[in-house]
């Protein structure tokens, strides 16, 4: 269904200018992403109906249970945020009404019996609540969203033009509160996906156009305080040497040249090149590409390139629990397992784990029997290359065997 353009008959019966209508639709639209807006949208709501309180029931709860909503209304705490109130599906009297049709209590029955309703009763009689004007907005993924305005007894009903109003409010609610759940969505993901990476040990460091750092990851940040091979010097990247310095620009430049010119938008290219660190330990590997976008509009987004790092010595962020479950390790073999990840040899990783060299070889030929593998390196490869790096790392709970 495409929102409603503004009917001027219902606009001038409010009493609404057609720059105050704008306005109101535009704050239904930013809620989509600040969630603080779609209060201040209710509250214009709660202003143009006359009304004590307007509220948007985001989750009806099947059970009674606190259910979040939105209000604008005479509450002494939390209006206009999400907030939990007492609301059962179980006792009201809207359950299965059409979605997207505009209502009042008239519609569905008389006075004396709304009146009686446990649902008056609980919900709307303690908060002097009486008329009510509402609809079912069915969301394109399902969902139902309950919008409600409240009027006193003392107030009169609705009428045709507020319902035509209502009408007129309810597409755009219905777009806006997907598209705040599509981006919540997407941005669940991408905490997600930057979770994984930095559990597998990869560095990002995102960079504007002026080559800045905008953007780190926790492994990333690890990297730039030990000050070895790379840091930040007045908030741009550099590496430690000239030699290495003029490459890493190059690959950043290039990667921004691209995006100049159009390319990235289909197969991104990445570029690639070694480190070297002044501790003389294995030099860092770095890939640089180009962050592609999706702007619609030629010109309107700004490039920025991530640069992946990875320090070969580093130690595994492997996760014990998913290593237990799923080579059926007892914790003691965890523990060895994942020493013998990190490079440690049985001797080093005995002494590291305070057991005897015998106890060790035990755990090891055990390690060996339900990995399914014969050589030392090849459990430190199926460790490292396993599904074990995507869980949340915890510390080994095991104390001398």
């Amino acid at each position: 269904m495409h929102p409603r353009l503004p009917n001027a008959h219902v606009l001038a019966h409010m009493g609404l200018e057609l720059v105050e209508y704008e306005r109101l639709i535009g704050d239904i639209y930013d809620s989509a992403v600040n969630t603080r807006r779609l209060g201040e949208a209710l509250r214009q709501v709660r202003a143009l109906f006359k009304a004590n309180f307007v509220t948007l029931i985001l989750r009806v709860q099947e059970q009674p249970l606190l259910s979040p909503m939105v209000i604008a209304g005479d509450i002494e705490l939390g209006e206009g945020g999400i907030n939990h109130y007492a609301y059962c599906a179980e006792s009201s009297l809207f359950d299965g009404l059409p979605t997207d049709r505009v209502f009042t209590i008239d519609d569905l029955m008389s006075d004396s019996e709304w009146a009686r309703s446990a649902f008056y009763l609980l919900y709307c009689q303690p908060y002097g609540c009486y008329h009510m004007l509402g609809a079912d907005i069915r969301l394109p993924d399902g969902g139902v969203v309950r919008l409600r305005i409240n009027r006193p007894h003392s107030a009169p009903g609705f009428g045709d033009a507020e319902r035509g109003m209502c009408a007129m409010l309810l597409p755009h609610l219905r777009r806006a509160l997907h598209m705040n759940s599509l981006l919540d969505r997407s941005e669940s993901l991408g905490t997600l996906y930057s979770q994984t990476i930095s559990r597998l040990a990869v560095a990002t460091i995102v960079l504007d156009e002026n080559g800045s750092v905008v953007q780190l990851n926790p492994v990333a940040r690890q990297i730039l305080d030990s000050q070895d091979g790379l840091k930040v010097v007045g908030g741009r990247l550099e590496a430690t040497y000239p030699s290495d310095n003029r490459e890493l620009s190059r690959l950043v430049r290039n990667a921004f040249q691209r995006a100049r010119q159009g390319a990235g938008r289909g197969i991104q290219i990445a570029e690639a090149t070694s480190i070297s660190r002044p501790s003389g330990q294995v030099s860092l590997g770095v890939v640089v590409e180009l962050i592609p976008s999706r702007e619609l509009h030629e010109g309107s987004g700004k490039p920025t390139v991530v640069v992946y790092v990875r320090d070969a010595v580093s130690k595994s962020l492997v996760s014990t629990v998913l290593t237990s479950q799923l080579y059926s390790l007892t914790p003691a073999e965890t523990a060895l397992a994942l020493e013998l990840a990190n490079g440690l040899s049985l001797e080093e990783a005995s002494e590291a784990l305070n057991i005897r060299r015998n106890t060790a070889r035990a755990h090891l030929r055990s390690i060996f029997s339900k990995t399914g593998v014969r050589r030392q390196t090849e459990l430190v490869r199926i460790m490292l290359n396993s599904v074990v790096a995507l869980g949340a790392p915890q510390p080994p709970a095991v104390g001398r065997v």
